[in-house]
Formats: structure tokens, sequence, C-alpha cells
């Protein structure tokens, strides 16, 4: 058994080469091997949001806090909001984030497949994040 107590694990900052805006992220677990689970909280300021990008496993997020926006590659913007659980298939291309004028924090949760969760594409262009 691991504890892994709250406040132990730094918060880290979005990377802009995955994130538009302003992203934290706490990443309070991530199973060793042969596990292939992982998580994240990841909270979006107003307007912040993911990178187009899919997983070789798919991907659940629990919305917990805010509003925010979610997109599957040729779907309309979907409103997410706290108690929203969202599903992207494996190998779905997608994006999430918080809506223009309100933030949004949820947990993503992921599996590697081969030693890899998640493969980063394109960034969301401005056009994109408010058709």
């Amino acid at each position: 058994m691991e504890i892994k107590r709250n406040g132990s694990q730094p918060s880290n900052r979005g990377p802009s080469d995955w994130f538009t805006g302003t992203v934290r992220i706490d990443q309070p677990f991530q199973a060793p091997d042969p596990a292939r689970v992982g998580g994240a909280v990841v909270t979006f300021e107003p307007g912040a949001r993911t990178a187009w990008h899919t997983h070789p496993l798919g991907q659940t997020l629990i919305v917990t806090a805010g509003r925010g926006w979610a997109q599957r590659e040729g779907g309309s913007i979907e409103e997410i909001q706290p108690g929203d659980v969202i599903w992207f298939s494996p190998g779905e291309k997608h994006w999430h984030g918080a809506t223009p004028t309100t933030a949004m924090t949820h947990i993503a949760i992921a599996e590697k497949l081969d030693g890899k969760a998640v493969e980063w594409l394109d960034h969301v262009s401005d056009d994109q994040y408010r058709a």
C-alpha cells in the first residue's frame, strides 16, 4: 500500500506544447509498472484548453468544478459541468478545456499502452475553439 498525502506533490503548469492558456496539473496517481493507469487533476482557467490529442486505450474525464467544453473530431462542441463523466474511445481525436468565461477542473484517467498514454497533436485554433 502507498499513501500520497494531500499536498505532498507539487502542482505543475501545463506545457505550452500541449495546452493553450493557463493550466495547472496535479498528478496524484501514476501507478508503477506493471499497472497501466494514471491520472491527473487538471484546472483550466477561462479560455484555456488542450491541444487535439488521442489516447491509445481511451480516456475518462470526471468534471469536478466550473464549466467546460469538449469536442471530438467531426462532432460539435459539448458543454461539460460538475458531475459529468466523459469517455473518449481509444484513438478518438479530441480536445477539452474551459469555456471562454469560466474555469473548469476535471479528473483525467488514462491507461498506458507500451508505456504511452497520450499522443499530442496540433493546437486547437481560436476559430475551432469559438465554433
